[in-house]
């Protein structure tokens, strides 16, 4: 068994109740690494030869929770959750930070692999002694909040119960989902802790699928062995200096970009797209830090950029409202997107994003484009029960809640920003996918690309992980080392010490893992394997990639405020960067790769399932 692995997955078929380790081949460890590469390969062997055909919230699909070999030990500890996705029918890998992951290598377990549907509620409690179902019928229903406290309560007393001479037990780590999984909101999240979530992809609608509300880790072993002891101390050292070294980055995180994103680069979403530059201070930094701040760093196993801070209401209306502070994302996607230019309504609608389980920007991206509509007079107040304004805190917590529940207009936006378009499209006689801000079927990070300032043109529109804005394509294989690589091993990306990262991963795992060998074999390997899946789709849409392998429409039209009015996405630059991004990754003139590079990337069997679409 390389380094760095705890050298099996637990197998679980919740549909027979059965439990088992498994583990996968160093061959296949090597060429994939962990994380999304390695959940790839297993969906693609598992379901690859009737992909088209898999329901991403039937029993069949599977629901991967997994580690890397760096998990742990380089700074940054995260799990990576994947599946089918239930929004683009292809293959996301969605990270969130947690000490789950940790707490799962030391229980023996480098991962998770979930099939079947139980038959009530359930939850995984994995510990040193091995994996075991346990009823879940008393958390089913809880928001966040109540979920975390559940849980730590009731795990704690368990494990204290089970070996009480083993000191003093902390409260185990684990992923879970809120409401919104539970009742198979398209793009709900996979939460951890009380606002960390792995966002992209609907995995919170995966494990509720399958009626699995929690994975619960405890482990009481040692991390895995590395191959080189002190060169890996050396190298951690040098990463962590280097970390404390960012000092503003470590002090504000990303959560003063709510005002300078939108201000600077003209690129932060505004009242869903409709535009992307704004110059309102009551939104700045210091309205979030003096106020509301109640813990400056905040920082996951390992992890010394702690770049993540936590924010509470103290008095009023939504007093004992804890979020983080919150990050841009959340600034972005539940503040300017929603027409809320102000700390307090911001903080409030984040957390109710977090506590219902909503990913904090698939959901709050389908709350605005239903107040798009609202505004044109597509949607009315008999559609929602209330009406629906821009900068109205309360009027989105309803929606929230509605989505959450599945609750009349609800109901149709629990789908997502892309298949709700489509089904309101139908109930209104009119088209309103314009108004639908997405890609592939993920709603889109709270990066534009029309002022030239921030996100590459074809960011989005070339990702197999769509509107994912930290998996995107920068410059020829730029994406390939921040995202893929950081998504494998699995470590978080604000973490990412470049001249040293390969260093670590050779010292960890013993390969000769390097830069170039990564963006001409791993990386492709991996990025091609989810462009396949992604072109097969199914069974519900599948994407025509001359026309749906694009920037969402709202992305063309010109910038209407601010120093960069007027400007706009270049269709002609889109569409020679996306031919050169091709060519460059071995696919052909539509983004499907050839016989040639499957064969030379050992995907030779790939090529059978893609004969149709080149047909």
């Amino acid at each position: 068994m390389p380094r760095g692995y705890a050298g099996k997955l637990l197998e679980v078929d919740l549909s027979k109740g059965d439990v088992k380790d498994i583990t996968i081949s160093d061959a296949v460890l090597e060429d994939y690494f962990g994380g999304r590469g390695l959940a790839a390969k297993i969906l693609w062997d598992r379901l690859g030869k009737k992909w088209a055909e898999v329901d991403p919230l039937g029993p069949e699909n599977l629901f991967i929770a997994l580690t890397g070999p760096l998990t742990g030990i380089y700074p940054g500890s995260r799990i990576c959750c994947s599946g089918k996705s239930p929004l683009s029918n292809g293959i996301v890998g969605a990270t969130a930070s947690t000490e789950f992951a940790s707490e799962l290598k030391t229980a023996g377990y480098d991962g998770v692999i979930v099939s079947g549907r139980a038959s009530s509620p359930v939850y995984l409690l994995v510990t040193d002694e091995g994996g075991e179902i346990r009823a879940a019928e008393h958390l089913w229903g809880k928001t966040g909040v109540e979920t975390i406290k559940s849980i730590n309560r009731e795990v704690t007393e368990e494990l204290k119960g089970r070996k009480p001479n083993l000191g003093l037990w902390r409260e185990p780590a684990f992923i879970y989902i809120g409401p919104a999984g539970e009742n198979l909101v398209r793009n709900a999240a996979v939460m951890t802790k009380l606002c960390h979530a792995a966002g992209y992809g609907g995995y919170g609608a995966v494990m509720g699928s399958k009626n699995l509300k929690a994975i619960i880790a405890k482990g009481r072993g040692p991390m895995p062995t590395v191959a080189v002891p002190e060169t890996v101390k050396i190298l951690w050292r040098e990463v962590h200096n280097f970390l404390i070294s960012r000092d503003r980055f470590r002090r504000w995180g990303t959560g003063y970009g709510g005002y300078s994103v939108g201000f600077e680069t003209s690129s932060e979403p505004v009242r869903n797209w409709q535009d992307e530059w704004h110059d309102e201070r009551s939104f700045g930094g210091p309205r979030f830090d003096y106020r509301f701040w109640v813990k400056r760093y905040w920082a996951d196993f390992n992890c010394t950029t702690s770049c993540m801070k936590v924010s509470c209401i103290k008095t009023g209306r939504w007093k004992g409202d804890i979020t983080d502070m919150p990050d841009y994302e959340l600034q972005a996607y539940c503040g300017t997107n929603l027409g809320i230019f102000d700390a307090e309504s911001n903080i409030h609608v984040s957390a109710v994003i977090d506590d219902l389980g909503h990913s904090g920007i698939n959901g709050p991206n389908t709350m605005a484009f239903a107040a798009e509509l609202y505004q044109r007079g597509l949607l009315n107040k008999e559609d929602f029960g209330f009406e629906l304004n821009w900068g109205d805190a309360e009027a989105f917590t309803k929606i929230a809640w509605l989505i959450a529940k599945r609750e009349k207009i609800g109901d149709i936006l629990a789908e997502g920003t892309y298949r709700a378009a489509k089904k309101i499209s139908e109930m209104k006689g009119i088209d309103v996918t314009p108004y639908a801000v997405h890609c592939k079927g993920i709603e889109i990070g709270a990066h534009g690309t029309r002022s030239g300032k921030d996100m590459n043109p074809i960011g989005y529109a070339a990702s197999p992980q769509g509107g994912d804005h930290t998996s995107t394509v920068k410059d020829g294989y730029d994406d390939m080392r921040w995202s893929v690589f950081g998504d494998s091993a699995v470590f978080c990306s604000f973490c990412f010490y470049d001249t040293l990262v390969w260093d670590f991963a050779r010292a960890v795992t013993g390969w000769n893992i390097t830069k170039h060998r990564w963006c001409t074999e791993h990386g492709p390997r991996i990025i091609t394997l989810q462009q396949s899946t992604l072109l097969l789709g199914g069974p519900d849409i599948f994407w025509d990639p001359d026309k749906d392998f694009d920037n969402p429409p709202r992305f063309y039209e010109p910038l209407p405020s601010g120093p960069d009015k007027s400007k706009t996405t270049d269709r002609k630059i889109v569409e020679e960067m996306r031919l050169n991004y091709y060519k460059a990754m071995g696919w052909d003139e539509k983004g499907i790769p050839t016989k040639e590079t499957l064969d030379r990337l050992g995907l030779s069997d790939v090529d059978e399932q893609l004969k149709r679409i080149r047909e």
